[in-house]
């Protein structure tokens, strides 16, 4: 059975004392089980984006993506790792143009990921997030420190590609909106 205390804590040992790939092994054991993390943290019925924990050295989300939702291209200034208990998620990933006045950035990758796959995230990526289901997708989202709280973080305008302040709501209309609604 999933339990997010026992899961935090070995997320924490695995942080501090092995790194992305300890911390990779602990997301994969825990999303090689969906049923049970859905029991534990309860099935959705739409897109939703809860903090199960927050502290300064550990941030574990649950994001459950809506059909065909997307994310503004954004960084994290944390190390992300994010594993998939159900659907899919499509990331892209962006790279800032050197010398660009308006810190505007083009794509520069690409990584589909499935149920029980797990990535890590640099704390320097810049990546937006599309899920191409027309179901729900489900995602533990683990930060290697308070993502809420990190200054500096950006996005990026959809149209132009220029860097803004980051704003949680225009970074992910459906999110804003489900939480808005909390």
């Amino acid at each position: 059975m999933f339990d997010i205390d026992r899961f935090a804590a070995d997320c924490r040992a695995a942080l501090a004392e092995r790194g992305s790939d300890a911390i990779r092994e602990v997301v994969r054991r825990a999303i090689s089980e969906p049923g049970d993390i859905i029991t534990a943290l309860g099935e959705q019925k739409g897109a939703f984006a809860g903090i199960l924990v927050r502290t300064p050295d550990l941030t574990i989300a649950n994001v459950v993506w809506g059909a065909r939702q997307w994310t503004l291209p954004h960084n994290h200034h944390h190390r992300a790792v994010i594993g998939m208990y159900g659907g899919g998620e499509d990331n892209i990933f962006w790279r800032r143009l050197p010398d660009d006045a308006k810190g505007r950035v083009e794509a520069a990758g690409a990584a589909s990921l499935r149920l029980g796959d797990v990535t890590v995230l640099g704390r320097d990526i810049i990546h937006s997030v599309t899920n191409p289901l027309d179901k729900l997708s489900y995602a533990l989202h683990v930060y290697d420190g308070d993502f809420i709280a990190a200054e500096g973080k950006s996005c990026w305008h959809a149209e132009t590609l220029a860097e803004l302040p980051y704003d949680p709501a225009a970074v992910s209309p459906l999110f804003g909106q489900a939480l808005a609604n909390r």
